[in-house]
């Protein structure tokens, strides 16, 4: 197992998160109203309690029984430590952390492999705190989100390899139904030949997007127990009927959001979803997966609710009738995709970015209104990865692990300074010049009034010459460490793609080829419930 020289620093100093999460961070009283408890480990005693006294064997024993065909489904083994944690399920003292992500491409930006050991961890250190419970990581794919353009490439080295789909008509319906259709030409084929075979094999194995990006999880963090569960199955879709029938007769979550939104925004918070009047969308004969809309247009063919892009409608009474015998035609939106998450396992907490946490704190009312316990909301663990190379770089240029997080012209004058560049500033000769000037236009009032506009003109004239000169001067001084600063930008580019984070872009194999001990490094150095930004450095 490789070590891990791991750096810690407060999310606020990175300058890259937003004041929603760090004030969540920082525990601010302006956010209380917004969640239930705080991510802590001595919250989670009451956690469990309530979510043990809500969650009915039925439930549990539905969840078992799914979970257990979709593994069967794959076809081979299940890792040992996968199958221990799916007949723990079974069991009334086991619970679930879970965190959830789109379907991307071979893993997609980093922070999906962050969110995943962020699970694993928590789950390990519950585990110890609380013995006599069991706590299994699961990562919810998002199957049913039909954002396809989201998620269809990834970035390794530098290079977006991307797929164009199975083709334009299977486009529009849910991403993990998607047949894997030119996948091998468009990117397989592209691959660098010391890619892991386990990614290859994923996607060259399986017939959907679902079971590829099940089966490139479960290579790497099955031996964590990792458990992948995909919830657009018919048979846990039956426990989506009692919301189905609140959201359709009373349209509880868009009244909820609401209500909450107000206060949020007076708090000094921006609203991250959108609620609608109807927080569900109707999978279509077609494949798509298309919004309801209450159809409120005067003398309207359909005066209930529309499936927007097509002809259908239907009343509230044929759509009750749709939900009790059809529940898999309905598939929840971002806002009550959380409830069904929460109605569907025995789950303590919610592991996931900013933005997550920002619309979770939406829907504290949403869970209060359908008396479903609200969950623990945690943010994931947050890092940066210096390589061996890019750390000897930075201590080639005379800086600390994480003077990184400076700004480009501040590093260039640190490292200016070690390198003995004169700092060029005429400050003090344009306080003189403009002071010379001023005097000279003070003769000009007293003998010729007409002269000070002129010798106001030669005063700006002159300053603009002279800021000129500093320019030439300080472009001059910094020329003569011209190597050192073309060094230093790369390395801020490298490690800051686009000016953003670098879990925001890499690639996990843009490290796991050069370090296939990435992961097992994560995994000793994240601290789910530290609440603090890592900078994980490769020894």
């Amino acid at each position: 197992m490789a070590a891990a020289d791991c750096i810690t620093l407060p999310y606020a100093a990175t300058g890259a998160f937003s004041g929603l999460l760090t004030d969540y961070i920082a525990a601010s009283p302006a956010l209380a109203p917004f969640y239930n408890r705080r991510p802590e480990l001595a919250a989670f005693r009451a956690q469990l309690e309530e979510k043990q006294a809500a969650y009915s064997p039925e439930a549990r024993q539905r969840l078992v029984a799914d979970l257990g065909a979709q593994y069967a489904e794959l076809g081979g083994e299940v890792p040992p430590a996968v199958a221990t944690n799916l007949a723990l399920l079974a069991k009334d003292t086991t619970f679930t952390i879970t965190t959830g992500h789109q379907l991307n491409l071979f893993t997609g930006p980093l922070y999906f492999v962050y969110k995943i050991i962020t699970a694993i961890k928590l789950s390990q250190q519950l585990k110890a705190e609380y013995p006599q419970y069991d706590f299994v990581p699961v990562y919810w794919l998002a199957t049913e989100d039909h954002d396809f353009a989201e998620i269809n490439h990834f970035q390794l080295f530098g290079k977006t390899l991307s797929w164009a789909g199975p083709g334009e008509g299977s486009l529009g319906g849910p991403v993990g139904r998607l047949p894997l259709d030119g996948l091998a030409e468009e990117i397989l084929n592209q691959l660098p030949p010391e890619v892991p075979a386990a990614f290859k094999d994923a996607y060259a194995s399986s017939a959907t997007l679902s079971e590829a990006t099940r089966k490139l999880a479960t290579s790497l963090f099955g031996d964590y127990g990792l458990v992948c569960l995909d919830a657009d199955r018919p048979a846990l879709k039956q426990a989506l009927k009692p919301l189905l029938k609140q959201e359709i007769q009373g349209q509880l979550s868009n009244q909820a959001v609401q209500a909450t939104n107000a206060p949020l925004t007076a708090a000094g918070y921006k609203p991250q979803v959108y609620s609608r009047p109807l927080n569900l969308f109707f999978l279509t004969d077609e494949g798509k997966r298309e919004r309801l809309e209450p159809d409120a247009t005067p003398g309207a063919d359909c005066t209930q609710v529309t499936v927007r892009g097509t002809s259908r409608c239907h009343s509230q009474a044929e759509l009750l009738a749709l939900a009790d015998s059809e529940p898999e035609r309905f598939s929840p939106n971002v806002v009550l995709r959380p409830v069904y998450q929460e109605i569907l396992m025995p789950n303590l907490a919610y592991i996931g970015g900013g933005a997550e946490v920002a619309y979770w704190f939406q829907l504290k009312g949403v869970f209060e209104q359908l008396g479903v316990p609200y969950p623990i909301v945690l943010p994931r663990n947050s890092a940066m990865y210096l390589s061996r190379a890019n750390a000897g770089k930075l201590r080639k240029l005379g800086l600390g692990t994480l003077d990184i997080f400076k700004p480009l012209g501040e590093l260039k004058k640190q490292v200016g300074a070690q390198l003995g560049q004169e700092e060029v500033n005429l400050a003090d000769q344009q306080t003189a010049l403009a002071a010379a000037y001023q005097q000279v236009q003070d003769l000009a009032q007293r003998l010729d009034p007409t002269l000070v506009k002129a010798v106001a003109a030669e005063a700006q004239k002159a300053a603009g010459s002279l800021a000129g000169l500093e320019k030439r001067l300080a472009k001059a001084s910094e020329a003569k460490h011209e190597t050192a600063y073309s060094q230093l930008t790369a390395l801020k580019d490298k490690l800051f793609p686009e000016g953003g984070l670098q879990e925001r872009t890499d690639n996990v194999l843009s490290v796991l080829l050069n370090n296939p001990g990435f992961i097992d490094q994560l995994m000793q150095c994240f601290e789910p419930l530290a609440l603090v930004f890592a900078v994980v450095e490769e020894e």
